[in-house]
């Protein structure tokens, strides 16, 4: 893998921890969420006008996954509100990992290699140790981890489905940009039925709608660096190098929201990035 390759990748990883740090710096679950789903509207409608069309084999796959994706990052976003986003951060991306590799093996056949094996244990042993790690967890944190587990899931679902539908696209930035088009228009429409006050998410959104398209863009283009790396070097140094994004998710949580950076939740998130890499590696 060149250098340039690797150095756009590592920016795509700090792009991806910078947007979910953006999202949980909008109070307003629902408005950060669909402020983000706008920017995806903007950025596929673009895409779409100068990108090829994926091919049709690909459309159901990508409507389940814009599906999967609408409940992520509204559960994403009501993750944050109750948990440390230096906490949360590794335990969604780890799990999520785990659980693509889990599905892989017992549904499609798959097989781990021994050092992929002790990458999945390690991964598995060091999230659940970094959840307690600190004071003892709060009935919000819980909820926290609750719902970030649950968008792991979700996660490992649109892994598993794009996997297959950018597969049979033809075109993988068209099926990116296609995606984010759909997204663009569930997203909002499913912000607003969830919504109890529709006063309020139109105060949260005039007030935080810049923060919001930032994110949004943040991670239009970290997924467009992501997909075009992987046409360009081994999926699976592409797919390591992005996890670093877990190490960052840390200092970010420090210098942004004053969570605490112990020795200890240090070297757990090091040991988890670890993991990953060994089981992406193996």
């Amino acid at each position: 893998m060149s250098a340039y390759v690797v150095g756009l990748v590592l920016v795509a990883a700090a792009l991806h921890a910078g947007w979910n740090a953006v999202a949980k710096n909008i109070p307003d679950r629902l408005a950060a969420s669909m402020l983000i789903g706008l920017s995806y509207l903007l950025g596929g409608a673009i895409g779409l006008a100068l990108l090829p069309l994926p091919a049709t084999g690909s459309w159901p796959y990508l409507a389940a996954s814009a599906v999967l994706q609408t409940v992520y990052l509204i559960l994403l976003t009501a993750a944050y509100r109750h948990g440390d986003f230096s906490q949360l951060y590794p335990l969604i991306r780890g799990l999520a990992v785990v659980q693509v590799s889990l599905v892989s093996v017992v549904v499609l056949g798959e097989r781990l290699s021994p050092i992929q094996l002790v990458g999945v244990s390690v991964v598995a042993g060091a999230l659940i140790a970094l959840t307690f790690v600190g004071p003892a967890p709060q009935s919000g944190s819980r909820r926290g981890v609750g719902l970030a587990v649950l968008t792991a899931v979700c996660i490992a679902g649109y892994t598993l489905v794009d996997g297959q539908g950018v597969r049979q696209s033809g075109a993988p930035l068209g099926y990116a940009a296609a995606l984010f088009a759909v997204q663009g228009i569930t997203l909002p429409i499913a912000c607003v039925l969830l919504a109890t006050n529709s006063r309020r998410l139109g105060r949260e959104l005039r007030s935080h709608w810049r923060l919001g398209l930032l994110g949004g863009t943040m991670s239009l283009i970290a997924y467009a660096i992501v997909v075009w790396a992987q046409n360009q070097a081994p999926l699976a140094l592409v797919s390591a190098l992005r996890e670093t994004s877990v190490l960052l998710a840390g200092v970010i949580g420090w210098l942004f929201f004053r969570e605490p950076l112990s020795p200890a939740r240090t070297a757990l998130t090091v040991v988890a990035v670890a993991g990953v890499v060994a089981l992406q590696l193996g």
